[in-house]
């Protein structure tokens, strides 16, 4: 009986033991959920490093219109728009020597692109394993020929670049910039900040015709006279516009070369000097300002010379007479008048008219190269020297401006060459009496048209020029020399009414004896230069430029 309860039947067995299998979907619901999230996880990495990579190129991009941005500088323009300066894209190709696979091959293939490069010079920088650079602003035939080869030690590299289309004829003025884009001299360099944060270009004065023109009438007389350099400066005497400002020897802007040349120095801006005889119109107009003589006032008994400390003041011409009027003393160009008239005024009175309009300090000018006026020590002798010119300094800029001022009606003016929206004489400040400016116009007009004037070679007909002429003789060690001279001519037109004064220079000039020089108010010509004064080489030049430029002032500039 025991034995029956112990004891259980298959049935019993399988009953007891065995489950029953479950009807439930979960184990494909799981696969189900677990091949979505896969698919998910799947989708979102292949969608991260799509972001990466768009966000990769959108910083590369960003990188690239920053230093786009940083690099870019504005355009320069003339009066009339035309570009002076340009920024464009160029392309720069460089050599990773590391990347070199066969070096002779490589060389072979750049000698067929570039025959004229020193290729002892490229070996060597292949064998130093540096970086560096085959070809700047490369052509877009070269550039397609030097691709093609396939090298991938060849690099290219897209930039902002400056270029300049007029070349050697705005480069003082314009001035260079250096490798990081940076301007070094001249506009580029005072204007840096302006170029590089605004995008509208910066509008000048100047005149690329006009400064054309005369660029072209300096080199050419450059060659008859053969001076050490020269400088013109056109401008407006009523609002201070310069048109042209021509310094000669110039240079290339494209060529980027360093330039440590003195002689390429701006003279027009930054030469400092003697300028001679130009200074006795400011002799004459201070005395006028200060009602201390007319031009009828005679000066009798003039001496031939004047003793003053240890040197002699002369004539420079003997046939000078002795008995002048104030006009008479300018329109021959008399030293001991001049020093009379200078004696007049005393040096508080002569020393604040040339202060006034502008000689004596620096001037304030667009450009940072500028000369400063080399101080000096009044005294009886300074002040009869300064007088007619001698032992005083100024730039052709300040001179321009000087005799702005006396010409217009006495009002001041700031030279400059960027392009302002103020208008002309509204609210100019007159700095000189009136009725001045009418007794040295006419003065001036009667040194080019009378006999007995020095700057008859300027009379061009129907432009009504007036002027005055200056010769010195330059400083040395302990003295001055005649073997080397500034000659400078002023001129003023049309006298009735000026509207320009322009400035010509020639820094140590020569005779030439085969120039064949034209008579202005009669038929005729003569050849060679009978002396080195300005009257024979300055005021011929500067007749050549109105000449020139003449007509384009009459009709360009009609309404100004």
């Amino acid at each position: 009986m025991n034995d029956k309860k112990n004891n259980v039947t298959l049935e019993e067995y399988e009953n007891k033991f065995s489950y029953k299998k479950s009807k439930t979907n979960l184990n494909i619901e799981f696969n189900r959920i677990a091949f979505i999230f896969f698919l998910f996880l799947a989708i979102s990495i292949i969608y991260s490093i799509q972001l990466l990579h768009l966000g990769s190129l959108k910083i590369k991009n960003e990188n690239k219109l920053l230093s786009v941005k940083k690099n870019y500088r504005a355009d320069i323009v003339d009066r009339n728009g035309n570009y002076l300066v340009k920024t464009v894209s160029s392309i720069d190709i460089g050599i990773n020597p590391t990347e070199v696979i066969d070096k002779k091959k490589l060389l072979i293939n750049l000698k067929l692109i570039f025959p004229n490069k020193d290729y002892i010079d490229i070996s060597d920088k292949l064998k130093k394993k540096r970086y560096f650079y085959l070809e700047k602003k490369i052509s877009a035939d070269n550039y397609e020929k030097i691709m093609s080869l396939g090298d991938k030690s060849i690099k290219s590299e897209e930039k902002l670049t400056r270029i300049y289309p007029q070349k050697n004829l705005f480069s003082h003025i314009i001035g260079q910039i250096d490798d990081n884009n940076k301007g070094i001299s001249g506009l580029e360099k005072s204007f840096n900040k302006r170029l590089k944060e605004k995008r509208e270009p910066l509008q000048l004065t100047l005149d690329t015709d006009i400064q054309y023109l005369i660029r072209e009438e300096l080199v050419k007389f450059q060659s008859i006279f053969r001076s050490k350099g020269s400088t013109a400066i056109l401008m407006n005497v009523n609002n201070g516009e310069i048109l042209s400002m021509v310094s000669y020897p110039d240079f290339d802007l494209n060529k980027r070369e360093v330039v440590n040349d003195l002689n390429f120095i701006n003279r027009a801006t930054k030469g400092v000097y003697e300028l001679g005889s130009v200074f006795k119109t400011f002799t004459v107009a201070a005395g006028l300002e200060e009602g201390l003589i007319k031009t009828n006032t005679e000066f009798l008994n003039l001496e031939k010379k004047l003793k003053c400390g240890k040197n002699n003041i002369s004539e420079y011409d003997n046939k000078i007479p002795s008995d002048l009027t104030v006009e008479q003393i300018l329109i021959r160009s008399g030293n001991i008048g001049s020093v009379r008239i200078g004696q007049k005024l005393e040096i508080e009175k002569l020393k604040s008219f040339l202060q006034k309009i502008g000689i004596l300090s620096k001037i304030n000018f667009d450009i940072e190269e500028v000369g400063v006026p080399i101080p000096f020590k009044w005294g009886k002798c300074k002040l009869a020297t300064v007088s007619f010119g001698h032992g005083i300094t100024t730039t052709p800029l300040q001179l321009a401006k000087a005799y702005g001022i006396i010409v217009n009606g006495g009002f001041e003016i700031q030279p400059s060459v960027i392009k302002k929206n103020s208008e002309n004489n509204q609210n100019q400040k007159r700095i000189i009496k009136k009725g001045v400016s009418e007794q040295i116009n006419e003065i001036l007009r009667k040194i080019v048209t009378t006999k007995e004037g020095t700057a008859g070679l300027a009379n061009i007909e129907g432009y009504e020029v007036g002027g005055k002429t200056g010769t010195a003789e330059k400083a040395t060690v302990g003295g001055y020399t005649r073997k080397a001279k500034v000659n400078t001519f002023v001129s003023i037109f049309p006298t009735s009414k000026p509207k320009y004064v322009m400035i010509v220079l020639l820094d140590e000039p020569k005779t030439s004896e085969d120039y064949i020089y034209k008579y202005k108010n009669k038929s005729g010509s003569y050849k060679g230069t009978p002396f080195n004064t300005a009257g024979w080489t300055s005021v011929e030049v500067a007749g050549k430029i109105i000449q020139k430029i003449g007509p384009i002032l009459a009709t360009k500039y009609k309404e100004n």
